[in-house]
């Protein structure tokens, strides 16, 4: 009726994922509010009054499993509270749970004993012996974990046992379990026995006893026997002497080393190098020497352990036989050097596993110090180059890492020829590998500093740019990764450039960089370590100039920034150069920025600046910082008036309510004074950088004017070749002439005078000359010193030979001056003249001395020129009516004549 009408189903399951089915299942299960039952939290419950002691006996009589080992477990913490109790009442309960427990519980009792011996817990040695007496039960256990366990709780016992204890209790058994019919484990254990017992007894008990028992394990039948008996002779030769082990154990290592089994041979071999010390001269040519010859050629053939046990051991054989050894014995131990550094290298056809491969080259570059020193340090690029190159460029990334390693103590051996490996460093800088850069830094320092020690040189050879280079780019490699802590070590190693690069360069350089990542960085540690970089490169930077620049730089962008997180960054940076500057140069710089951050409008920059208020106030020192103090004052005040933010009121107030306000308490007294030394330590050395600066300035200005007197010497001695030819003739002409021209200037003076009258005041010029009219009358400060004596020895003679003269008319006056000052002229140009080869330079003062007066004596005023033109044209008629002169040599008394009376006018 219904065609369409669907029919219903029952109800069934629901449909659905069987996931989602179980856990609805899961739900559905009742809940168990515990997970022990009633009884069983009986029988775990511990009465409360019990001591420690106590509590520790009733849970080893009555307690689970798991309740003995907590016990056993904390047995040393007893020992240490109760000895005496725990000795006499639960280590007898723990050797009665020991019997039939299983491996948990005896290996944590083995733990805890070890414990107790190796932390000196207990004083008494019976309270040794108990503990060795349940060693010994469990010491031959089944299971070889438990029994390797029990075994190092014994060594470490034998150190803490009296001698007769240890002769009783230890060695009698170990007589009986070194025979063959014992296991392969026990024996093994007699064999580290020995080894440990050795060094408690004296030589003649050990060679006597001792040694038999290791001679017979050195022939045991299992090569794990003999290889372990192999390793713990050494301790025994060390013990009997040098004559003993000759004699008794070098033909045992010997016929070892001679075994069918490699690794009885290998083990041989190591005792055998490592007694080499012990070993005199003889023995190490007759027997070492052949060994180890033999050695390399049985390495040849591809004896994976020989290699890899030679390459550990080389450095230490060649510098143990380099006074033993031919030179073609040395050349082969180099040629199988070299083999080794390439050992599994593609280019070489070895089937060896790599990771043995990589081993050797490892261990290679491990002895590349000790075989520098063996080939000499000169002979280095002829016989290690190869391989050494070879190694740093290694495709393996832990041999790589090896080299960078072991690179400064290669850059120390070469010393003044470390040149030769800057390619090498180049590569090690720049390696893609994180660990690489991250063994090179940790001596980086050291490479640097034999490295830029060449200084020039390294300029003249281009090689400092690329250094340079490489250095920067391996900062960028790090700061660009995760490695956050080899960022951190990396900028710490560059703080050593302040010392090693010059200030232009590196603050061309590095500070600029470092700058960008104390201001960009996000993680704090590389921050903190950026600043203390900074700081070095400031303090060490002798360039007024460039401090300024990056103090400007601080204030500019972390002081004052925009961003709150580098005001934050300013505040570590002044932490910081609290240990790095001096007081006095704190306060100049660093503290009034640092006080400006008080209006802040972040918190987080005031609550800091709260917690750095006791360092800025104990950089302080009265009465010279007053001023400073009253504004550190004042910033507190601010901070106890204004703040709102509850966190920084709570550090001011904790601050200010501190002991000994703002400083280290008087506890810490003779801290104080520690600092105030090193406050004074630091201040000489900031004094003695300024001090080298002004040198280096002076050295500079001096250099410059070096050059420039040099280029002024040139050009002077051009024109002195001239001017000497001109005054050699000028002089022959003069020296005839003088005579003639002073007797007429003494017949016209003897004229004047005659016609003259002897009423008259006499002349202001007449008076002596101070030494300031001196010093403007020699020429504008530039005469020399002899002009200076020889202007005021002829002033004075005029002075007095003028004083009793009377005159009437300034005309003949003048006319006795010049008459004068040219019989002077005459004398001293004959004296220029023969001293003109002594003392050319003081001429050519002279010459522009004369130079300048006929300047001003042309710019004089008009009157002067009427009156100077009349007294010279009386003088001329004078002159020409006494003598017949000729034209030439009046034309030179005139220009004589011109400079004499614009002096007189000038006086």
């Amino acid at each position: 009726m219904f065609p369409g009408r669907m029919t219903l189903s029952p109800p069934g399951p629901p449909c659905g994922p069987p996931e989602e089915l179980q856990e609805l299942a899961f739900i559905e299960r009742p809940i168990r509010r515990s997970l022990k039952t009633a009884e069983e939290i009986d029988q775990l419950t511990v009465d409360e009054d019990l001591n420690d002691v106590e509590r520790a006996v009733y849970l080893l009589s009555v307690g689970q499993e798991v309740q003995r080992a907590s016990v056993i477990s904390n047995l040393p913490s007893l020992v240490r509270q109760n000895p005496a109790e725990t000795f006499r009442r639960v280590v007898p309960k723990v050797r009665e749970v020991l019997n039939g427990a299983g491996a948990e519980i005896q290996l944590a009792a083995a733990t805890s004993f070890l414990t107790i011996l190796q932390d000196d817990i207990i004083l008494i040695h019976t309270h040794t012996y108990s503990i060795l007496k349940t060693v010994l039960l469990h010491l031959n256990h089944r299971d070889a974990v438990v029994s390797s366990a029990w075994l190092e709780t014994l060594l470490s016992a034998i150190n803490a046992l009296p001698k007769e204890t240890i002769k009783q209790e230890v060695l009698n058994p170990l007589l009986y379990q070194s025979q063959l019919s014992h296991s392969v484990q026990a024996r093994l254990a007699a064999c580290r026995i020995l080894g440990k017992a050795s060094c408690k007894f004296d030589s003649l008990i050990v060679k006597k006893e001792l040694l038999p028992l290791a001679r017979s394990l050195c022939r045991d039948v299992e090569s794990e026997v003999r290889v372990c008996m192999c390793h713990h002779l050494e301790s025994m030769a060390r013990t009997i002497g040098v004559d003993d082990t000759r004699a008794e154990l070098l033909p045992e290592l010997l016929e070892l080393a001679g075994d069918e089994e490699s690794s009885v041979r290998l083990a041989a071999f190591d005792s055998i190098i490592s007694l080499m010390e012990m070993m005199d001269g003889d023995d190490r040519l007759h027997l070492l020497v052949p060994l180890v010859m033999s050695a390399c050629d049985a390495s040849s053939q591809v004896d994976e352990g020989v290699m890899v046990s030679l390459s550990f051991q080389f450095g230490k054989l060649c510098s143990g036989l380099a006074g033993f050894l031919s030179d073609e014995q040395k050349r082969l131990l180099l040629q199988k050097f070299q083999v080794l550094c390439i050992t599994g290298l593609p280019t070489e056809e070895n089937r060896m596993d790599v990771s043995e491969s990589t081993l050797i080259r490892c261990n290679c570059c491990y002895n590349l110090p000790a075989m520098v020193a063996f080939v000499d340090p000169s002979h280095f690029l002829s016989d290690l180059y190869p391989p050494f190159s070879s190694l740093c460029s290694d495709p393996e990334v832990s041999v790589r890492r090896s080299v960078a390693a072991s690179f400064h103590q290669v850059v120390k051996l070469l010393g003044s020829n470390v040149h030769v490996i800057h390619k090498e460093l180049l590569l090690l800088l720049q390696d893609s590998a994180l660990e690489v850069l991250d063994a090179l830094m940790n001596h980086l320092d050291e490479i640097l500093e034999v490295v830029l020690s060449r200084g020039d040189n390294l300029m003249l050879d281009n090689k400092l740019p690329e250094l340079l280079s490489a250095l920067l780019s391996a900062e960028q490699q790090v700061g660009s990764s995760l490695r956050w802590r080899l960022h951190e070590k990396l900028l710490h190693r560059y703080s050593c450039l302040s010392r090693l690069l010059p200030g232009e360069l590196l603050h061309q350089t590095f500070s600029a960089r470092i700058f960008i990542i104390l201001t960009t960085n996000k993680v704090l540690p590389v921050q903190k370590e950026a600043a203390r970089t900074f700081c070095t490169f400031l303090r060490y930077n002798r360039k007024q100039e460039q401090r300024q620049e990056m103090m400007e730089r601080l204030i500019q962008d972390l002081a004052q920034g925009r961003s709150y997180w580098n005001r934050l960054r300013f505040l570590d940076v002044c932490e910081i150069a609290t240990e790095i500057f001096s007081r006095k140069y704190f306060n100049k710089h660093f503290l009034i920025p640092a006080l400006e951050l008080v209006d802040d409008p972040v918190a987080n920059v005031r609550y800091k600046l709260c917690q750095l208020l006791p360092w800025l106030r104990s950089s302080l020192r009265l009465p010279a910082d007053k001023l400073l103090l009253q504004k550190l004052d004042f910033c507190v005040q601010k901070f106890l008036c204004r703040e709102k933010d509850k966190d920084v009121v709570a550090m001011i107030r904790k601050v200010t309510l501190a002991r000994n306000q703002f400083g280290p308490g008087t506890s810490q007294f003779h801290m104080r004074h520690e600092w105030d030394l090193l406050d004074q330590k630091k201040e000489k050395e900031e004094m003695l950088l300024l001090e080298m600066e002004q040198l280096e300035r002076q050295q500079n200005d001096g250099k410059l004017g070096s050059d420039k007197h040099m280029e002024r010497k040139r050009r002077d001695s051009k024109t002195s070749l001239s001017s000497t030819k001109s005054m050699s003739v000028s002089s022959s002409t003069g020296s005839s002439s003088s005579g003639k021209e002073m007797r007429k200037a003494k017949l016209s003076r003897s004229r004047s005078l005659s016609s003259q009258p002897t009423s008259s005041k006499p002349m202001n010029s007449d008076r002596p000359l101070k030494a300031k009219d001196l010093g403007s009358s020699s020429g504008l400060g530039k005469a020399t010193r002899d002009d200076l004596v020889r202007t005021h020895f002829t002033l004075t003679t005029q002075s007095t030979s003028s004083m009793p003269v009377l005159i009437r008319s300034k005309t003949t006056s003048l006319l006795d001056q010049a008459s004068m000052l040219e019989q002077r002229d005459h004398r001293t140009s004959t004296l220029d003249h023969k001293t003109s080869n002594r003392d050319h330079r003081n001429n050519m003062m002279e010459h522009r001395t004369s130079s300048l007066e006929e300047r001003e004596h042309r710019t004089s005023t008009p009157e002067h020129r009427d009156h100077r033109t009349s007294t010279l044209g009386q003088r001329s008629k004078t002159m020409e009516r006494g003598c017949g002169m000729k034209d030439s040599q009046s034309r030179k008394l005139s220009v004589n004549r011109k400079s004499s009376s614009f002096q007189s006018e000038r006086d």
